[in-house]
């Protein structure tokens, strides 16, 4: 974050930085583990709040993009002012990321929500019962469609920020 002058290039290099490490991660699991077989083998990507599951790929995907997004922000050139996204474009990266989310979490939450209520998930003294149920979960189905369609509104908030920046040129 220090390598940005504005809020909106340290965010790029946040997320460029974070990118990067993801794809190195899987990387070096290849490397060191030969893990994962596939770039469609299941991963648990987070925990909280509820468990994230999704095939290697979409990580991948994701850092793409991310990455694709940094280089638009840094390195296109505009007319040498701060690149500052606006209200669409935020409106497109935030939808997109959480539909994205959804997609990687929707499978566990449904899972969940077949033996617990919503308020007993929120709730830590539901108990041993809730914590044994959730070690049963095995991912099956991504929902690529959903993760898709995030996918798209991330890549039309890029091109429009390219556009934009190119217009100033």
């Amino acid at each position: 974050m220090l390598a940005g002058s504005s809020k909106t290039e340290r965010f790029a290099w946040f997320i460029y930085v974070f990118a990067v490490w993801d794809i190195f991660y899987y990387v070096f699991l290849k490397l060191l583990l030969g893990w994962p077989a596939s770039l469609q083998t299941w991963d648990i990507l987070f925990l909280l709040p509820f468990t994230w599951a999704g095939p290697v790929m979409g990580p991948v995907i994701n850092s793409v993009s991310m990455i694709a997004l940094a280089f638009i922000i840094i390195k296109v050139p505009g007319d040498n002012t701060f690149t500052v996204l606006t209200a669409f474009e935020w409106f497109l990266l935030i939808t997109g990321s959480v539909i994205v989310i959804v997609a990687y979490t929707r499978e566990y939450v449904v899972f969940m929500l077949n033996e617990f209520s919503f308020l007993e998930l929120l709730n830590p003294a539901s108990g041993k019962n809730l914590i044994e149920y959730a070690t049963s979960f095995i991912p099956s189905r991504f929902d690529w469609d959903i993760f898709i369609s995030g996918v798209l509104l991330h890549w039309l908030a890029i091109i429009s920020i390219y556009l934009r920046k190119w217009d100033r040129k």
